[in-house]
């Protein structure tokens, strides 16, 4: 996948990762589609972004003795998925539009 393309798609899968209850960085990284190719140098760093733009709580707990960071989608961040989900029918007629232009002459014949 385009990397440009991949970055608006990675902020988005990582908050709706969080939208539904709390979870944390590799458990996050596993629920993400694997296309995007997520790693922990690429996730944190979104986390961050989405706690500083108040998208995503944090807290910490200790697990098996170690302390760890869980993550919540907040109601600003449920609200940037919800309008992340309503571009879909725009990014979808720009896909039908490239479909369009690779199989016609680009004026709508067939080429």
């Amino acid at each position: 996948m385009d990397p440009q393309m991949k970055r608006g798609f990675v902020e988005a899968c990582v908050l709706a990762s969080v939208c539904g209850g709390e979870s944390y960085g590799y458990e996050i990284i596993r629920n993400v589609p694997q296309a995007l190719g997520l790693t922990e140098s690429t996730l944190y760093p979104v986390l961050k972004r989405l706690e500083r733009a108040g998208q995503v709580s944090v807290r910490s707990s200790e697990h098996n003795g170690r302390l760890r960071k869980y993550y919540l989608a907040t109601e600003a961040g449920r609200e940037a998925l919800e309008r992340f989900r309503a571009e879909r029918a725009e990014v979808r007629a720009v896909y039908d539009y490239i479909e369009t232009a690779i199989t016609t002459d680009g004026t709508g014949k067939q080429s």
